[in-house]
């Protein structure tokens, strides 16, 4: 059977450069994403540049069934998913009240749901053939409360939490599980999530998309539950445990920059 990483999110920002990182080291690639035009687009660079093989699913992750039609796709074709990369995610720059609701329970879908769907179904699998390695896409922002992006934040320090908790559990299984903590990333996030008005790609150093994805890659491989992308990343695991919530709170809050709306 075939051994192939999956990776969704493959389409842009730190997906393909994932894409980019694993075909440069003779990865066979599965890559996920909605635009199934694009994921046939870098199919045909990635094949003729690196001599792998590349299959693509086009699916929008959202979707309630969306994660078992996948796995159960991967399975007909009989291929086996070695390395699971749960990367696509989104964020919303607002007051939560302000926000429509459906972007928040997309969201939602797409952060936690569609993350912890796919690590069940593949990392079920892997516990079964007792190999495998997991890496989810945290974020800087999984170290504290978010005002004015409170789903995302709270999102992603779900996605670090589930991560750590089953780095232990599959650790006797011999599969491995690590959360990926990046800062700002030049990507299409920050026009995607509204960041525009904000302090957070002003006051916060951004990184290279390839730069982080090499290194989540290097931890992955060394079976590392966290990796830290970056200095400030770093301190800000450090100063979650040393300064009380109320200071992260607020400072996170002043970083977003989000104007509060009077008359509400």
């Amino acid at each position: 059977m075939a051994a192939y990483t999956l990776i969704t999110g493959a389409t842009g920002g730190i997906g393909l450069a994932f894409a980019r990182v694993f075909a440069a080291r003779g990865h066979d690639l599965i890559l996920v994403a909605r635009n199934e035009d694009r994921l046939k687009k870098i199919k045909r660079s990635l094949s003729a540049s690196y001599g792998i093989r590349v299959e693509v699913f086009s699916a929008d992750l959202a979707g309630e069934h969306a994660p078992e039609e996948l796995f159960h796709y991967v399975k007909m074709q009989g291929w086996r998913v070695e390395i699971l990369i749960n990367n696509v995610g989104f964020g919303d720059h607002n007051c939560f009240f302000d926000s429509n609701w459906q972007r928040h329970k997309n969201m939602l879908d797409i952060n936690i749901t569609a993350l912890t769907h796919l690590t069940y179904l593949f990392g079920g699998e892997m516990r079964k053939n007792r190999r495998g390695r997991i890496l989810n896409v945290a974020s800087l922002a999984s170290f504290c409360a978010g005002p004015y992006m409170s789903v995302y934040f709270a999102s992603k320090s779900f996605v670090r939490s589930f991560s750590e908790a089953l780095s232990e559990e599959l650790r006797p299984y011999h599969v491995s599980v690590t959360a990926l903590c990046p800062g700002p990333v030049a990507t299409g996030f920050e026009k995607n999530a509204g960041l525009q008005d904000s302090r957070m790609f002003k006051l916060l150093h951004v990184s290279d998309a390839a730069a982080v994805a090499r290194a989540g890659y290097d931890g992955l491989m060394k079976g590392r539950a966290l990796v830290y992308y970056g200095w400030q990343t770093k301190a800000a695991g450090f100063l979650s445990r040393v300064f009380p919530r109320t200071v992260t709170r607020k400072a996170a809050k002043y970083v977003n920059g989000k104007k509060e709306k009077k008359g509400r």
